[in-house]
Formats: C-alpha cells, structure tokens, sequence
C-alpha cells in the first residue's frame, strides 16, 4: 500500500461518498475507486459497504480509520517538520470557528500569518464547538475557536482562554420590553425565542440557563447561524440571546441586559503535537492578543 491509497480511503471515509472523495482529492473517480479497490485487495478485506445511495464503514474500515489517519498525518508532517528545522513554515493549516465569535477577527489575524508565511495552504470553515473540538481531537484541524459555557473547559486538547462575556437579550424595537434596561430571563418565559438547534452545545447551555431559574420557554424557530437571529428579531417574530458583543453591531433591534446572563468563555483549542504552521499561527494569535493588552 502507499501513501496515496490512504489518502484516498479516508477521504472517502470522511465524504461517505466516492465522487465527493474524488472531488476533494482532485482526481478522476475511476482512479481513485481503483487505488482503493488495489487497498482493499492488498488488505484482503473491503473497507466499504456499497450501495446505490451510500457508502458506509465496515468494521474493518473503522479499524483501518483509526490506524491509517495517524499514520498519513505523520507522513505528511515529515517534509514539513525538516522545513521548519530550517526555518521555513510551510504546509497546510485548518482553522475553525464558531459563527459567534467576537474575540478576535480571524481574517485580519490570517491576514499577518499569510504575509508571514505565504507558503502554508490555509482552510477556514464554520461550525458548532463540539464539532470544532471532535476535529481538533481527530486532528481534521490545526485550531478551533470555540464558545463553552461557565465551568466547562476543552477536553482532549490544549487551550487559551480568550474572553469572558454575557450573553444579552436581543428584542424588536416595538416590543413591549424593549424600552426596559435590564431584564430578567423569567420575563421571557412567554416570548417566542430563536436559538440554535435542541441537543447542540449552544441550545443546550442557554436550555440548562433558563431551567436553573425555573423558567419553561419556547422556541418556535432553530437556526444553524447566529446572524439569523438578528433576522427573525429585526422583523419582529421572536426574541433572541446573543453574546454582548455581537449585538453591538446588529441594526434594527433593541437589546436588554439580563440580571440572570448566561456566561460563555471563548477558547482557541488545537492539537497536543501541533504542525509547525499551527505553532507559527498560535505565535501571531499570542503576539495580536498581547497588543491589545498593551
């Protein structure tokens, strides 16, 4: 077997799909389903189950995830763990953030990384903490920014605490609490709410928040992106809980502090062996953090 037909694997291990795979890996689909068909022979064993509408794991193909993904991880590093003795970062990095964030601005921080170190391959993409930390954990990501709430920190991974804020309340302008300070979360108990999906990370929080106060409330609307909120607010069809800082910037609404606020710390959370790349991007997310303590 070779280093290509591993790749190939988990692709299509990680895609469910042999097109998709295809796609991600820049090849035709015929090539690659040789390559792994070729694997499959040389193992002696089918990793997939196929059908017409999927592709699944077998349990030889869940073993041969766990063995192989470590092993071409290691294989790609070699080059550019050489390269970084030498002085020079290359390779590639995976960033991941919540759509929440508002600790830092990431396109300015990659920004100083690239013109840094124009060499490494940079992929960003957006999704829910617990999705961000599983990646990090299965080394899919170099680095997560991720929101877990008060009294909960990253598990299986190194991290930096980045903020501490609440989160507020964000009402149409016509509402008849829109005109109040402060709130409580009791005063909402009635309200139609928008938050993110029930059995996610965030939604779960914000649920755990209201029951502590003995509180039951409704939410009408599940959205999978934090700007949405600030959709269905603006056009007066439910009341939202976002962080602070987020709703400064949301025209169109009336926010309310909460006596009662749930807290949520910001993490950056990456690999216990870190790529070099990932190490040259911590430093410049470290030395951006420090000037602005300065």
């Amino acid at each position: 077997m070779n280093l290509k037909q591993l790749e190939y694997a988990l692709a299509v291990a990680d895609t469910g799909s042999f097109t998709r795979a295809a796609e991600r890996c820049h090849v035709v689909q015929s090539a690659l389903s040789h390559q792994v068909a070729r694997l499959e022979a040389q193992l002696g064993v089918s990793l997939f189950e196929r059908s017409s509408r999927r592709v699944r794991l077998t349990h030889a193909g869940e073993a041969f995830v766990l063995s192989a993904r470590p092993a071409v991880q290691a294989a790609r590093r070699i080059a550019d763990d050489v390269a970084a003795a030498c002085g020079q970062v290359r390779g590639r990095l995976s960033i991941g953030e919540i759509s929440s964030l508002t600790a830092l601005d990431l396109v300015d921080l990659l920004a100083v990384f690239h013109r840094r170190h124009p060499d490494v391959d940079v992929r960003w993409l957006t999704a829910k903490s617990e999705l961000l930390v599983a990646d990090v954990c299965e080394r899919r990501l170099d680095v997560g920014f991720i929101g877990l709430w008060q009294g909960e920190e990253p598990q299986g991974v190194r991290h930096r605490l980045l903020a501490r804020e609440e989160l507020v309340a964000l009402l149409p302008p016509t509402h008849i609490l829109a005109g109040r300070g402060q709130l409580a979360l009791a005063d909402l108990a009635n309200e139609v709410l928008v938050d993110f999906p029930e059995g996610t990370g965030a939604r779960r929080q914000t649920d755990e928040a209201f029951l502590a106060v003995g509180v039951q409330r409704r939410v009408q609307f599940e959205i999978g992106h934090i700007r949405l909120v600030e959709k269905f607010v603006q056009r007066g069809m439910a009341v939202g809980l976002v962080p602070e800082r987020l709703a400064e910037g949301m025209p169109g609404v009336a926010v309310a502090r909460l006596g009662d606020a749930p807290v949520r710390h910001l993490y950056a959370v990456w690999s216990q062996s870190p790529t070099p790349a990932a190490r040259a991007f911590l430093e410049v997310m470290e030395q951006h953090l420090l000037a602005d303590r300065a």
